[in-house]
């Protein structure tokens, strides 16, 4: 041992036995438990610094969020050449002097020399800078103090953090935890956890995170309304919407009108507008009931299983990248849309779907798993679409939000582990097969082979001649799983609303909590009831009043956006659009390879996409994603000028067989044919106003570019194509309300 190293090691030794003195009554600093959180809490181990995730800064790198102590303390202790931890000088450790801005750091200051931190991580670096300290003890859990809370209007709330270790001590862990608002616009929280929340009514969560634990606290926001009444509660949706609203002291807007509940729940339930005739008939009735007849009628249609077979089946990734995949495209789609028909029960069509074998032309469902081939891609989807949980970021780090870890990411691609696949004679086209064996998957960092696992619970010992799909669907399909029937009810909430009851849709965790708990408990109780029933599901859900409240707000419902105090009016959807337009100009938008007057909506995947401008303008999805957000919704200049002046919609404002022409002709009165027109476009009648507005219109003579007229039966024409644009341009046209 050398003369310099002897020196060394005995300022390292003589500075560990001076901090860690006997009569200094300090507890000794431990690195898990107060190091590592304070590096959170300064932000050094986030994405955008020097975690790995983000590929770190200037070669010091650190996991994410401190999920992998181990590995931070190497890079503290043995990289950087001894320069980030300076035992023999604590004060001149890199750790110290950039995160306090005594040398440049890109980060900037991150520590206070003046703070508690700052001191702790000193005092730390002088006690020889130990890994573990006999003091240490194991982290448990935290909890936010309050859970909840009702918090006024521009108040504020302190939260407390207190976390529990394995020996039962608890410690104030306050100052060095994360707070994170889900909706800033609702509510804000300093980096000590004082929530202010604004002025918007509702519910709004903080979640707050140390050491890889999540708590959330919760707070109700009153708008504090006086409620005079409430409209009549048709069903439990109803109860538990109102009773939310009476707690909020939100009131909600009236029932609307029928003829605003037939145009929504026929675009809702079939992606269609109600024919006219539909419209004189269902305004004719008087029974009381007849609301209900009308959901049933769709339900039955084959509208409803085109609508949500595009649904489903652009979640599923049914894409056509090849002209071979024509065969698997045309026959997955016919499946999910004659499952739909037939109404197929949801856990039957999504145990057909993942345990499917054999080939396209035998079994269509296997056409998922020549579009979704890698495992890895299959559970992300699978836990995504089924479970609402996205696990993508637990590939390479613990979960930042959830619970879930790399073991659990592998553990559960195990079940698609075993997946055997042929070549046959059909380009293309693969058998598929489950190949006998123990299903398992490696762990890419820890190199662990790992069994199969369900998020959270234990589904016992797969022997080698079992399927695991079919045990992974078991497990899902259980009436106590907690993600499988609440995935799916939320996110079809969300079809029938504008916005789920957990948004978005697909994140269902701890730490994103739903706006209406009970009401989700009981749509999810109610889903299980029926066995699965997707119909039933839809039916009570449009049955209830809270669906069939009006659009338009009250002056104390106007800022509600999560409450479901009156409808949230939201556009059509590309195909819904484009097949709206073709109904209300007596058209219909040719397809290749599919029958004359197919609709848009019963398109069965993502190639004609290509051969529509209007579908690509409008946002219609590639099929890439099972994410929802993949479809564009937000309007855009380039939709106006579609609308307003595009060839399409000209061409089919003059078809010779349109309605414009087709109206020109008619012995109808104009008054008549101006009804016709607006029955197609909203389901109502005009108004006296909008009435004489219209056939005035319609009567006034058209000048050509040489100052003569055009005749009168042309003219006619004309205006006729005229007043059908200017409705097709208006908002109360384009959206549903």
């Amino acid at each position: 041992m050398s003369p310099a190293f002897k020196f060394y090691v005995a300022v390292i030794v003589g500075s560990c036995i001076s901090a860690t003195s006997p009569a200094e009554e300090v507890r000794p600093v431990s690195f898990v438990n107060d190091v590592v959180p304070i590096l959170t809490k300064a932000g050094c181990n986030m994405g955008a610094c020097h975690a790995k995730a983000g590929g770190g800064q200037n070669g010091f790198q650190l996991s994410l969020l401190g999920f992998e102590p181990d590995e931070d303390y190497d890079a503290l202790f043995k990289e950087g050449r001894g320069r980030r931890l300076f035992l023999a000088d604590p004060e001149q450790s890199l750790i110290l002097t950039k995160g306090s801005g005594g040398v440049p750091h890109g980060g900037g200051v991150r520590l206070l020399k003046s703070s508690e931190e700052y001191d702790t991580l000193k005092r730390w670096v002088a006690e020889g800078a130990p890994r573990i300290t006999p003091a240490d003890t194991e982290f448990a859990d935290i909890e936010v103090q309050p859970a909840s809370g009702i918090v006024q209007s521009g108040a504020t709330q302190q939260l407390t953090v207190i976390a529990t270790y394995a020996d039962g001590t608890k410690r104030d862990v306050t100052a060095r935890s994360l707070f994170e608002s889900n909706l800033e616009g609702m509510a804000e929280v300093t980096d000590e956890g004082l929530v202010t929340v604004g002025d918007i009514p509702g519910r709004v969560a903080i979640m707050v995170r140390y050491q890889g634990k999540i708590a959330v606290f919760t707070a109700a926001i009153p708008l504090g309304a006086e409620i005079k009444e409430m409209p009549p509660e048709r069903n439990e949706i109803d109860q538990l919407v109102f009773a939310n609203l009476r707690t909020l002291g939100i009131p909600a807007s009236e029932v609307c009108d029928d003829a605003t509940f037939l145009r929504r729940v026929t675009l809702d339930i079939a992606g269609r507008l109600p024919t006219s005739e539909e419209t004189k008939v269902f305004l004719e009735s008087t029974a009381p009931d007849k609301r209900d007849h009308a959901i049933e009628r769709l339900l039955q249609s084959p509208g409803y299983a085109d609508y949500f077979a595009n649904k489903w089946t652009t979640l599923l990734k049914n894409r056509r990248d090849d002209a071979a995949d024509i065969t698997s495209n045309f026959a997955f789609h016919a499946w999910i849309r004659d499952s739909l028909l037939a109404n197929v029960s949801y856990d039957q069509l999504v145990r057909e779907l993942l345990g499917a074998t054999g080939t396209i032309i035998s079994n269509p469902p296997v056409a998922w798993y020549k579009r979704v081939k890698d495992p890895k891609e299959q559970l992300e989807d699978v836990a995504q679409l089924f479970l609402g949980v996205r696990l993508q970021c637990a590939q390479c780090h613990h979960h930042p939000f959830e619970r879930w870890s790399q073991d659990d990411y592998y553990s559960l691609s195990a079940f698609f582990s075993r997946v055997g696949r042929k070549p046959t004679a059909t380009r293309g086209e693969d058998l598929i097969f489950h190949q006998r064996g123990i299903a398992e998957a490696k762990n890419i960092k820890s190199g662990q082979m790992l069994r199969p696992a369900a998020l959270g619970d234990d589904i016992g010992e797969i022997p080698a001649d079992e399927d695991p799909r079919l045990r992974l669907v078991d497990w899902m399909s259980k009436p106590e799983n907690p993600f499988f029937a609440k995935a799916v009810v939320n996110r079809y909430w969300k079809h029938f609303f504008g916005r789920g009851l957990i948004e978005p849709e697909d994140d269902i965790r701890d730490s994103n909590p739903p706006t209406n708990p009970e009401l989700l408990a009981a749509l999810e109780k109610h889903f299980i009831e029926s066995g699965f029933d997707l119909k039933e599901l839809v039916r009570f859900i449009t049955q209830s009043n809270a669906y069939q409240l009006s659009s338009r707000p009250s002056d104390a419902n106007l800022a509600d956006n999560q409450n479901f105090s009156r409808f949230y009016p939201r556009r059509m959807q590309a195909e819904v659009l484009l097949d709206s337009i073709d109904d209300l100009t007596g058209t219909r938008t040719t397809f290749a390879n599919l029958p004359a007057g197919t609709r848009a909506i019963a398109l069965p995947d993502n190639s004609y996409n290509k051969a529509s401008e209007f579908l690509r303008v409008f946002g219609r999805p590639d099929n890439s994603s099972v994410c929802e957000c993949e479809r564009v919704q937000t309007s855009s200049l380039a939709q106006s000028l579609h609308l307003i002046n595009s060839s399409e919609v000209k061409n089919k404002l003059a078809a010779g067989s349109g309605r414009a022409a087709t109206l020109a002709k008619s012995e109808a009165s104009l008054e008549q044919r101006v009804d016709e027109i607006y029955l197609m476009a909203f389901a109502r009648y005009p108004t006296p106003t909008e009435q004489l507005a219209a056939v005035t219109y319609l009567q006034e003579p058209v000048e050509k570019s040489d100052g003569t007229y055009l005749p009168e039966d042309q003219a006619l024409k004309q205006n006729l194509q005229d007043l059908i644009w200017a409705l097709a341009n208006t908002k109360e046209f384009l959206f549903i309300h």
